[in-house]
This record gives structure tokens, C-alpha cells and sequence, in this order.
């Protein structure tokens, strides 16, 4: 998927965007019908309000009919109260649509992004993510809290107001027309120089922003050579420029209202001049002149408000785009007829069928390949074999496809050609939910959710009890850190373990994966980013849960797999080498060079 960038503010197919959004308005198409209605009488009681001026001066004004004067004002004050009404309850409505429609929005969302495969967020920015659910939908709901109602009743009004002037008066209304065109030439003029100048604005403030970013962190070096004057002299001139270029974008900005306002000022006086001159000469009556200058005076607003809310609509119509975008990703396909039966905690069973086959964790690559774009080979004729209760390493450079061999274990990704198997069964032919049961990974970037210290233990195993999540958190060596916790297990975690170092969060995780009760368990980097204390500590949680389990250990310390049953060296996607630490040592090859510091890992 090609994302669109974050500022984009037009969608790329507006009619199928359209299409889509209207799917989900759709489903409240009553209560859009009747804030349809609600809108056109709205709209239609200021239109008519306005044109009962005429008959107010015309027939009970210039006559004396006080008595009549006080019914129409009567009936004037009774339509704009009814348009009032109608446009509370029209908002309202609006309102509630919206929020309905986004709700609803926003739960397909997140649901089908449970339902994405790996690949997707491997190929997706987080932050591009986060901000359909921030950005788009706030744009969205800013459409349909205003903007969608205002263009609407903005163009009834136009049309409306356009009809009446050409009843009161043809030529009054061409004059106006004339006009309003002389205004948006203007506007057009000046929104172009301002936003020239905003451009340039924006890109000087940018790096005013990176130039003092920069040397902010970057304080102790400049003075450190003295380059206080130098930097200072460098920002003068960058200060300068964002100063001129913000006057200009300003000045142009601020000097339109002020434009139009005089502009708007003399066609009032021109129509008014005219219309004086038709009542005069050409038998215009004075009631319809006084409409026709009230209409004149608010011609103008239903296009700029119209004009305003497009900007806000087009938005949201990309933000709308881009969530559908990933509505329309397909979702991880799971094609597996072969079940987990976990009735007995002690022993699981693949159901195949008829067969009932015991899970031992007998994991085996053979001949696999593996690329993660078409053409371009990450792993090359990969050969492993896992026996239950074995404990194998992969060793090698950043890249060269020990953490893609796990991600294939997984089913995060499928193979090109070869076959991995479990307990003998093609992993393909294995349900991934219930594949992933009898998996869990350790990770170098443990995250942790907002609940307590038991809740982000039991999310390993949902159903798992008090004592199963202590029994855990005793296997990882974290139970004693936990104890010292003002609320024990119980204390709350925020902003994914704030206030916990980093080989409490990496203990938390391991007890996590304990208390899933794997077959197989995946270690990938989990004590690279901690202290030789903290990693001993873990190393030791590591061992005790690795004990009867098929365990994976992917590690750039080599003193953390020397008792690994089995190390493999990988290089390119190659297995180079492959033993124990001793047999390895004696070969005196790429491990043995790596273990005693002749080489290095990238």
C-alpha cells in the first residue's frame, strides 16, 4: 500500500471516497432525511423572513396600519423562530450522526488492523498509522459537525436568495453578480500572494526550528570550540528571514477582510444608488428595495462560508481515503484445518481430523526460502532442526535472517519455497491462532500495556489465576523486584512501564511468556540493551524457562548461548556453521573469530 503523506489535504478519488463514506451515513438515512428537511426550512425562514420586509413597508409601514405593523412583525418574529428551531435540531441531529458514523468507523478500523498480516505494519509507519485514528478522524468530525451542514445550508441559501433578488429586481441582480465577481478576482489575487508567502513562511520557520534543535543538543560542542558568536551570527539570519517572510504572509492576509469589507461597503451604496434611482423613475417599490439591499448584504457569506468549508471538507475526505485505504487491505489469510485441543494442561493435542497428535514442539526447516520482496532471497536453503526440549542459537551480523527465521516459525510471513514443520505437520496446514498458542517470543523492545503488573503477566494466558501468574513471575526471576512494588502485583503500569528499568520490563516479558506454558519458545535479542548484572538475573529467568521447552536464541552476546545445544552461524542468509560452543571452537572458524574478538557483528 502507498500510503499518503500526513498533510495531504484532497483526496486522490473523491467519488469513490464519497462512496464509501456515504455506506456509512447510510445507515442513519432517517435521521439524515429529516436534518434535510430541517435544514430547507431553516434556511427557507431566513430567505422568507428577509422578503417580508417588503410587504412590512409597503403595506402597513407607509400606510400608518399600526395594528397591521404589529401582526407582520408578529409573523416575521414566528419564522425566525422556526428557522432557529430547525437549525438546533438539524446540528443536533448532524451532530449525533457524526458521532455515531465515526464510532462505527473507528471500530472497523481498529478490528481489520487486528486482522492485517505483519507485512503490513513491517511496511507501515506507526506514526502514519496513529494518525488515522488522530488526524483523520478529528478532520472527519470537524466535516460532520460543520462543515457538511454549512455547505448545504449555505447553498440552499445562495439559491435561494439568488431567486428572490431576481424577483425583486433583474437588474439590481445583475449589477450584484457583476460585483461579487469583481471581489473573489480580488480574493483570488491576494490569497495567492499570501499564500506564497506562507509557503515561504512555513519552510524558514522549519529551519529555525531544526537550526535551534540542533544546537540545542548540540550545546556542549559549540562551546566547547567557541562558536557561541558564530551560531548566534547564523541565527540572527535565519530569525530575520522567517521575520520578513512572516510580515509579508501577514500583511497579505490580514489586508483582505479590510478589502472585501470596502468592496462589500460600495456595492451597498451602488445598489442602493440604483435601486433609488428604479424607485424613482422606473416604479420600483420601496418595500422590495429594502429586501434587495438586506439579500445584497448577505449574498456574499453562503459563497465564502462555502468557499471556508470546502478546505475543511476536502480534508476530511482525505483523511476518509486514507482510512479506507486500509479498510480495503486484505487480511491475513489463514488457510489451516489443524486444531489445538488444550483440554489437558498437562498434555495438548494437534487434532487433525481423526488423528490426535501429542504437541512436543518438533520444530524442522527444510530447503526453506525466504524473501521478503519478489526476487530478492533474505534466507537461502535453510536447514533446521529442532528437537523438543532443544535449546538452538542463531548467531550473525544485523540482516543476515536470524529474526526471519523465527518470523516464519510464526507465520508472520510465508515461505517461498521448501517447508517448515510442527510435530511433523506442515506449519500451512496448522490454524496460525492455534500455531501461535503453542509459540511465544521474547523480544529486545518488550512493550507493556497500561493495567497492572498481574494484568501484563496474565497477557500471556487470559485465563491464567493469581497463583499462575506468581508461579511465573517466580520462574522469570521477577517475583522478588515485584514484592518491593508499593502495590506488589498490583501496581499500575503507564506509558508502556514508565518508572520500571529496562531488565524489570525484559523480566516482565519473560514471566508473560511463561505463563503462556509454550512449547516452543523464541528469545530474539532479549538481553542486548541491559547491564552483565541484570543480564545474568535474566539469563537465569531464560533458563529456567527454556527447560523442557524447543527454544530458539537469537543473541549478539555469545556468552548468553554458549550452552546452547545447538549454535548456528548465519551469514547472508546462509548457515555458515553449525555445533556446540566447544565443537565450534575447535573448527576454529567465523564463531571461533567471533567469540574471542578477532571479528566483530555489525
Amino acid at each position: 500500500m502507498s500510503a499518503k503523506k500526513i498533510g495531504q489535504k484532497r483526496p486522490e478519488n473523491l467519488k469513490q471516497t464519497l462512496a464509501d463514506l456515504w455506506s456509512y451515513l447510510w445507515k442513519s438515512k432517517w435521521s439524515l432525511f429529516a436534518v434535510l428537511l430541517l435544514v430547507v426550512l431553516g434556511s427557507a425562514a431566513g430567505i422568507v423572513g428577509t422578503y417580508f420586509i417588503r410587504p412590512l413597508i409597503n403595506d402597513f409601514i407607509a400606510t400608518k396600519d399600526v395594528a397591521g405593523l404589529a401582526k407582520m412583525l408578529g409573523v416575521i418574529g414566528l419564522i425566525y423562530i422556526i428557522g432557529a428551531i430547525a437549525n438546533y435540531f438539524s446540528g443536533k441531529i448532524m451532530i449525533t450522526i457524526g458521532q455515531q458514523t465515526i464510532e462505527t468507523m473507528r471500530k472497523d478500523l481498529f478490528d481489520h488492523i487486528q486482522t492485517l498480516p505483519i507485512r503490513f505494519f513491517d511496511t507501515n509507519k506507526h506514526g502514519d498509522l496513529m494518525s488515522r485514528f488522530t488526524n483523520d478522524f478529528e478532520n472527519i468530525q470537524q466535516a460532520f459537525n460543520n462543515s457538511m451542514l454549512m455547505i448545504v445550508s449555505s447553498l440552499l441559501q445562495l439559491v435561494l436568495t439568488f431567486v428572490m433578488m431576481i424577483i425583486l429586481s433583474p437588474i439590481l441582480t445583475g449589477m450584484l453578480i457583476i460585483m461579487v465577481f469583481i471581489m473573489f478576482a480580488i480574493v483570488r489575487v491576494v490569497a495567492g500572494r499570501s499564500g506564497k508567502f506562507f509557503a515561504e513562511q512555513q519552510k524558514i520557520l522549519g529551519q529555525v526550528n531544526g537550526f535551534v534543535e540542533e544546537h540545542i543538543e548540540g550545546q556542549k560542542v559549540v562551546k566547547v570550540f567557541n562558536h557561541e558568536k558564530l551560531v548566534l551570527k547564523e541565527f540572527e539570519t535565519l530569525n530575520s528571514q522567517l521575520r520578513e517572510a512572516a510580515n509579508q504572509a501577514q500583511f497579505n492576509s490580514n489586508i483582505m477582510f479590510p478589502i472585501l469589507g470596502n468592496i462589500s461597503y460600495i456595492n451597498y451604496a451602488l445598489t442602493a444608488s440604483v435601486g433609488g434611482y428604479l424607485v424613482v423613475f422606473q416604479g420600483m417599490d420601496v418595500g422590495a428595495l429594502a429586501s434587495f439591499l438586506q439579500y445584497s448584504r448577505t449574498f456574499a457569506q453562503p459563497l465564502a462560508q462555502m468557499s471556508q468549508q470546502t478546505n475543511v471538507l476536502l480534508a476530511a475526505m482525505a483523511g476518509a481515503e486514507r482510512i479506507f485505504a486500509i479498510l480495503r487491505e486484505e487480511p491475513e489469510v489463514d488457510e489451516g484445518t489443524v486444531t489445538l485441543d488444550q483440554r489437558d494442561p498437562k498434555q495438548w493435542y494437534w487434532v487433525d481430523g481423526d488423528k490426535r497428535i501429542p504437541v512436543v514442539g518438533n520444530i524442522q526447516l527444510h530447503n526453506v526460502d525466504f524473501g521478503y520482496v519478489p526476487g530478492v532471497r533474505i534466507l537461502k536453503d535453510i536447514n533446521v532442526w529442532a528437537e523438543p526440549g532443544l535449546k538452538v542459537a542463531f548467531v550473525g551480523a544485523t540482516g543476515a535472517g536470524k529474526t526471519t527465521i523465527t518470523n516464519l516459525i510464526n507465520r508472520f510471513y510465508e515461505i517461498d519455497s521448501g517447508v517448515i514443520t510442527f510435530d511433523e505437520i506442515p506449519v500451512t496446514r496448522i490454524k496460525k491462532d492455534d500455531l501461535r498458542k503453542t509459540i511465544s517470543i521474547v523480544l529486545q523492545d518488550t512493550h507493556l500495556f497500561t493495567g497492572t503488573i498481574a494484568d501484563n503477566i496474565r497477557y500471556g494466558n487470559l485465563d491464567a489465576t493469581d497463583d499462575e501468574v506468581i508461579k511465573a513471575a517466580k520462574l522469570a526471576n521477577a517475583h522478588s523486584f515485584i514484592k518491593r512494588l508499593p502495590q506488589g502485583y498490583q501496581t499500575e503500569i503507564t506509558g508502556d512501564g514508565e518508572g520500571l528499568s529496562q531488565g524489570q520490563r525484559q523480566l516482565l516479558a519473560i514471566a508473560r511468556a511463561a505463563v503462556a506454558n509454550p512449547k516452543v519458545l523464541i528469545l530474539d535479542e532479549a538481553t542486548s540493551s541491559i547491564d552483565s548484572h541484570t543480564e545474568a538475573l535474566i539469563s537465569r529467568g531464560m533458563d529456567q524457562l527454556m527447560e523442557g521447552r524447543t527454544s530458539f536464541v537469537i543473541a549478539h552476546r555469545l556468552s548468553t548461548i554458549r550452552n546452547s545445544d545447538v549454535i548456528m552461524v548465519m551469514d547472508h542468509g546462509e548457515i555458515i556453521e553449525r555445533g556446540d560452543h566447544e565443537s565450534l571452537m575447535e573448527k576454529r572458524g567465523i564463531y571461533y573469530k567471533l567469540y574471542t574478538g578477532q571479528i566483530e557483528l555489525d
